[in-house]
């Protein structure tokens, strides 16, 4: 039966491999769950072997499933390789859909208001632009592309530096009218803080504001990068943002400006697969080029860390009014 094998069932079967379980195969395919389910089995048959051990918590590849999955990764890469190589020939002009995968902040604060420069140079070419706070595997077809701001691992991924960004403490006129403006690294330890929540960091390279203090009194916590701004925006405490998302935001006040600071670098990755693709080399071309071009997103790659406990001359941070008000 083997000669009844065809691309429809391995490709649900790559799926299923990916998520582990049939309801996000189902999902992502647009199928229902039976016939996912029955594509599987129909695999199975034709090959006339199991590749999946079956559990109440989903599905795990067998050793011959883990051996067939390698096969199928290169028959993917291959139709892939098709489908690219047909659809440029459609048309001189950039077509299709990407999906770029990033964290909230840099997609909703940064990249989002920028892609009207790109409709313009390739207004058939759209892009999907998906918000996730864990690492996205493009290895896995999760998306065609993922910005980072670290360097991520994964078989056949191509990764490239586009950008370092600093980030910098900021807070509200009034928590610091109410709390008194920090005049050093060690006057810290006396403030309130909004950051993450700890247990749902997915993506170690958020934890920045251990950068610039350790412990710090938390008040708010949020696992959104717009809703700490906001809150610290509405006098919650002072946190530590990307110059990105402070710009042009004058009711944030910068806190110990250069002296307590940190840096982060921008990565930009693609599957091997897709790297010569014309709309994948449509959209890291602009992506590139938008980092390159913005002075805020090349920071000096030997500036590092820049912390120092010394005490601020009274024209560095400017001293607002204490009032009387309540802790957070």
């Amino acid at each position: 039966m083997f000669d009844t094998l065809n691309w429809d069932d391995l490709r649900v079967f790559l799926h299923a491999a990916r998520a582990g379980n049939l309801s996000q195969t189902a999902k992502r395919l647009r199928l229902d769950h039976s016939t996912v389910s029955r594509r599987i089995a129909q695999m199975e048959a034709s090959l006339g072997v199991a590749v999946f051990e079956r559990h109440r918590t989903g599905l795990k590849l067998n050793d011959t499933g883990e051996r067939l999955l390698r096969h199928a990764e290169r028959i993917e890469s291959a139709v892939i390789a098709i489908r690219e190589e047909a659809s440029a020939g459609d048309t001189e002009e950039l077509t299709g859909t990407v999906r770029l995968a990033t964290m909230e902040g840099i997609a909703s604060l940064y990249l989002a208001e920028r892609f009207s420069h790109l409709r313009r140079l390739a207004p058939r070419l759209t892009v999907e632009l998906v918000t996730s706070a864990q690492t996205v595997y493009v290895h896995k077809r999760e998306a065609d592309l993922f910005v980072s701001f670290f360097r991520p691992p994964g078989p056949g991924l191509i990764s490239e530096r586009i950008g370092k960004f600093r980030l910098g403490l900021c807070a509200s006129k009034s928590y610091l009218e109410c709390h008194g403006t920090p005049r050093s690294l060690r006057e810290l330890q006396d403030h309130w803080f909004v950051s993450y929540i700890e247990d749902l960091i997915q993506v170690d390279s958020v934890r920045w504001l251990a950068d610039i203090i350790e412990q710090p009194r938390i008040a708010f916590h949020s696992n959104s990068m717009i809703a700490q701004m906001n809150a610290a925006a509405g006098g919650l405490g002072i946190v530590l943002l990307p110059s990105f998302a402070t710009a042009g935001r004058p009711d944030l006040v910068p806190v110990l400006p250069g002296l307590a600071t940190t840096t982060r670098e921008v990565w930009l990755n693609v599957h091997g697969d897709l790297q010569f693709a014309p709309r994948i080399r449509a959209v890291r071309s602009f992506l590139t080029n938008t980092m390159k071009q913005d002075p805020d997103m090349q920071v000096g790659l030997q500036m590092g860390l820049q912390l120092s406990s010394q005490v601020t001359s009274a024209d560095s941070v400017p001293e607002l009014r204490t009032a009387d008000c309540k802790n957070p």
